[in-house]
């Protein structure tokens, strides 16, 4: 690393925007209007796309443009310029796997048609940032269009690492020219279940013939930081007319529908990353790896940071090192780990776009042969009544002998990819027999029933993950149900079963029926509620408390998978559990009552009291002081279908902060009904009446009715205005 400190005042005004870009602007916004529903939700309307995509950027700007700026300081490893040193080396492993002069020259490349959405995209922003002074970004004085091709996927999880960890990047960057290549230790990783929110979602579809209209069924369910997605419709003279989550930065519905059909996105596990290990040798001051029995140069690229120091910017530059399979991440074993992705592309964010406009199974799947989304499976419905599940979309060809899912000899030949499957390749299920699908981020082979995919069909990069309890049960609520309709979709779509308990409190029991006469008097009362437990989590249940602070100590035993794949083996690695020793299960459950006893004043919490909902002004301070509302409900980990991650954070109740997000049931019928909820509400102004409106529904699973034609949105319509006014 060679440092050069340059210290320069931050910039705290505002560029100014020439006449030109301010004329451009007003006109634009001249033909845009903006309808929020009495829900606060944006419907946005205008004769073209581009104006639409203007629209919705502007909306979002006032919605959350802290949100808006910090998805672009991750995605373009700005992010020291507002936080400092301790972002350093995210900043430097983004700034390592995408250039941003790959996406200034895809931008100077693009389609007219698809570069006017790229620069109404930027235009938005900007003119937000013009009408409204008083807004002081972090960083960016203003937007450029090749930005949204900086962040093509809208997922939480969209950057692919290859199972690298960010502590490997350090240590390999930080150590300095004269320790490269060393033999390392890989850092022993912190299994943490609650890391699933971070990744987990449910997706299902119900074909007409399961259900009550004869219509084909919907059910979106992402599980992300709360706050992560807004709601928004979007609808143009040239074909735009789509209903939806837009992450916050980019332009196109990310989960959503539209009059003829819709998608969830559950994040997916099919490899699509790899890690090669790099064989390297040093010569006349230079660096090479061995490559098919000779030796090919090392490549380099110089990375440039502003670190924030006080009121200064400190600049320094990290030299990148590179193969022609990718960016060097770290090094384990003395060879150095280079990893080959694709986790920014031009067609990624035409894919993103081209299926909101899709209108029938076949437009759709077109879009979807781009084959350019690395991260995300995808359930789909339409009009025509076709249920479809796509596990992956961007998947690489590889020699199946060699096991991937563990970095792979960079020094042959014969570990190279050999293209990208196709989707007609890749693992689909077209209306399956059984009538339903379920996708809740595990094993594709089981999304159907009995009409499942084949696993022997497919390679296991493919498919390379396990199952949770979160689809042992929609299995289980799906498989035998009939005539079902949106409320009763929703229903199970909310059903609060933790079927994790079925395997760890048994051994539980085991272990008390064995103890001394002392331990089990001390425990007798706790140990008789779990045995009458129903293992529903709810709010008026001391149980659900016991269980649920008892099985998280419990999961904190379990060893950490060795792979992202190993990870996702959920039910295997619980049932695991029962293997740990009496003592320590019953040793947990005594912490948990001293724990409660010493919190609360007594261990007989109902979960309800335990467990809150809170939204704070500033989206971060929770005060057991303030007014909160009781939560039934926890995180996905312990098999609950929704999620509601919670944790203390300086205070003695826990508070809800990951989890469902956007959550829609849809039905494709001659008019399109749908029914959604958002996480406490739409407005990020604590003064809102639409800040927490949704609150209550959000946690009883109770949605509001979609305005999805406009006639219904003028209804109930509480502000009519173009961007700018």
């Amino acid at each position: 690393m060679i440092f050069t400190l340059i210290f320069y005042p931050v910039i705290n005004y505002a560029q100014a925007f020439n006449r030109q870009e301010i004329e451009r602007a007003q006109a634009m916004a001249k033909t845009v209007t903006i309808i929020r529903d009495n829900w606060g939700v944006p419907h946005i309307y205008a004769k073209t796309d581009a104006a639409v995509v203007f629209g919705l950027m502007y909306t979002q700007c006032e919605d959350n443009f802290k949100g808006i700026e910090r998805n672009y300081l991750y995605q373009l490893g700005r992010q020291t310029e507002a936080d400092g040193e301790n972002s350093l080396y995210t900043d430097v492993q983004l700034q390592l796997i995408a250039d941003s002069a790959d996406a200034i020259k895809d931008y100077k490349a693009s389609a007219p048609w698809f570069k006017k959405l790229m620069d109404a995209f930027a235009d938005g922003i900007n003119y937000y940032l013009y009408k409204h002074p008083e807004v002081k970004p972090k960083v960016f004085k203003r937007f450029k269009p090749w930005y949204a091709l900086m962040f093509t996927d809208g997922s939480v999880a969209a950057t692919e690492t290859g199972g690298i960890k960010l502590s490997e990047t350090k240590d390999f960057y930080e150590a300095g020219e004269q320790r490269l290549g060393m033999a390392t230790k890989r850092p022993v990783p912190v299994y943490d279940m609650t890391n699933e929110r971070e990744t987990g979602s449910n997706g299902f579809a119900i074909a007409p013939s399961r259900s009550a209209s004869g219509h084909a069924l919907l059910y979106i369910n992402p599980h992300v930081p709360f706050y992560f997605r807004s709601e928004v419709e979007l609808v143009s003279g040239e074909g735009l007319n789509v209903y939806g989550a837009v992450t916050w930065g980019q332009f196109f519905v990310y989960q959503g529908f539209n009059e003829h059909c819709g998608w969830m996105h559950t994040s997916s596990y099919s490899d699509v990353g790899d890690l090669y290990a790099e064989k390297v040798t040093k010569k006349g001051g230079k660096w090479y790896y061995e490559y098919n029995g000779g030796l090919k140069a090392i490549t380099t690229r110089k990375l440039l940071l502003n670190i924030k120091n006080g009121d200064k910017l400190e600049q320094r530059s990290v030299t990148g090192y590179y193969t022609h399979h990718g960016p060097v991440l770290g090094s384990r074993n003395g060879k150095w780990l280079a990893l080959k992705a694709n986790n920014r592309s031009y067609n990624a964010l035409l894919e993103s776009w081209l299926i909101t406009k899709a209108n029938t199974l076949a437009q759709y799947k077109k879009a979807m042969e781009l084959v350019s989304n690395t991260s995300n499976s995808t359930v789909y419905a339409d009009d025509k009544g076709n249920i479809v599940f796509w596990y992956g979309n961007y998947i690489p060809k590889r020699n199946p002998k060699f096991d991937w899912s563990l970095p792979v000899d960079g020094s042959t030949s014969a570990t190279e990819w050999q293209g990208v499957h196709s989707l007609k390749d890749i693992i689909t299920n077209i209306n399956p027999a059984t009538g339903w699908i379920q996708n809740c981020n595990s094993s594709p082979f089981t999304a159907s029933g009995s009409s499942s995919p084949d696993k022997n069909k497919y390679p296991v990069y493919m498919a390379p993950d396990g199952e949770n309890y979160r689809a042992v049960t929609a299995i289980k609520l799906l498989k035998d149900a009939k005539h079902i309709t949106l409320d009763t979709l929703i229903a199970k779509g909310y059903n609060h079963y933790l079927a994790a308990f079925d395997d760890l409190l048994p051994a539980l029991f085991n272990a008390y029926d064995n103890a001394p006469d002392s331990v089990k008097q001390s425990l007798a009362e706790p140990v008789q509620l779990l045995r009458q437990w129903d293992k529903y989590c709810a709010a008026n249940s001391v149980a659900s408390t016991l269980a649920i602070e008892w099985g998280t100590l419990m999961m904190k035993t379990m060893p950490p998978p060795q792979t992202d794949q190993e990870s996702t083996f959920i039910t295997q690695r619980v049932k695991k559990l029962s293997q740990t020793s009496a003592a320590q299960q019953l040793d947990f459950l005594t912490a948990v009552l001293k724990n409660l006893q010493s919190r609360f004043g007594t261990w007989k919490m109902h979960w309800g009291d335990v467990n809150r909902y809170q939204r704070p002004a500033d989206g971060i301070t929770f005060d057991d002081q303030l007014p909160s509302i009781p939560v039934g409900a926890t995180g996905s980990g312990f098999g609950q279908l929704p999620s509601f991650q919670s944790r203390t954070a300086n205070t003695q109740k826990r508070y809800g902060y990951s989890g469902n997000s956007f959550i829609a049931a849809v039905e494709f019928g001659t008019k399109v009904k749908a029914k959604s909820i958002i996480t406490g509400g739409q407005s990020f102004d604590p003064a809102s009446k639409n800040f927490t409106d949704q609150a209550q529904g959000f946690i009883d699973g109770k949605f509001k009715d979609v305005l999805f034609y406009k006639n219904d949105v003028l209804k109930h319509a509480q502000k009519t205005y173009h961007p700018g006014d």
